[in-house]
């Protein structure tokens, strides 16, 4: 069970890194987000920012949704950091 929490854990980090790229990189407009490697970073982030973009819709030209892609993931990591060392015991 602590191979597949730290494989879970580990993946959400992974995640959570490729997620902030993802979001720096829409600072830039003139990215062409169908070439390599920026579709890449948009076809595995994407599905996961839409589930949120479609409860929170962008207000004033800001996408708070990514902010809260963010929290979800995190606090996902913190539950499984905490599973881990409750079952370490």
């Amino acid at each position: 069970m602590a191979i597949v929490l730290t494989t879970a854990y580990q993946f959400i980090s992974i995640y959570l890194l490729i997620l902030f790229v993802r979001v720096l990189l829409t600072w830039f407009p003139g990215i062409d987000w169908s070439r390599q490697p920026f579709e890449f970073l948009s076809q595995i982030t994407d599905p996961y920012l839409n589930l949120f973009r479609s409860l929170l819709p962008p207000m004033g030209g800001i996408d708070f949704s990514a902010m809260l892609a963010f929290i979800v993931l995190s606090l996902a990591q913190k539950l499984l950091e905490r599973f881990a060392l409750v079952g370490a015991f």
